[in-house]
């Protein structure tokens, strides 16, 4: 007889995928961001008129023909969203390094000193790091 395998709610699986590719998912959010921004700046700067940039002005500005100009949605969202994710890839490579740190240490006493620190850490890194996390505590027999 086949086990009845337990399923895995989408709610946790999504969690789990966004922990896991939160890196990934930062570096293309900044990108889309400079994307639109750049796009924004060169639909009202001469920079419009060379390159790739009059094709895809006559696609996203159709206000000639009575469409919606979305090179005005540009100028709004483009800035907000290069914030955001430039501030999800500062804050992993901060988490990162700290992280880093705090596991290549051979103290007992630091690794203590910093336990609650590192577990918040945790929240912003990947499950692996987390597997890493508790090897180190076994590794200094720590039990918490």
């Amino acid at each position: 007889m086949a086990e009845d395998v337990e399923k895995v709610p989408f709610g946790r699986q999504f969690r789990r995928f966004l922990r896991t590719y939160r890196y990934l998912l930062s570096i293309v959010l900044l990108a889309v961001g400079i994307l639109l921004t750049v796009l924004a700046v060169a639909a009202f700067t001469p920079l419009g008129n060379s390159g790739p940039f009059p094709a895809v002005n006559n696609a996203t500005n159709q206000g000639p023909n009575g469409g919606p100009n979305y090179d005005l949605v540009f100028v709004i969202v483009g800035p907000i969203v290069v914030l955001i994710g430039t501030y999800l890839v500062g804050s992993y490579y901060i988490a990162r390094a700290r992280f880093e740190h705090l596991m290549v240490t051979k103290s007992k006493a630091e690794f203590l000193r910093n336990l609650p620190d590192l577990e918040d850490l945790l929240w912003d890194l990947t499950p692996n790091d987390e597997h890493r996390y508790l090897e180190k505590k076994a590794e200094l027999r720590i039990r918490r």
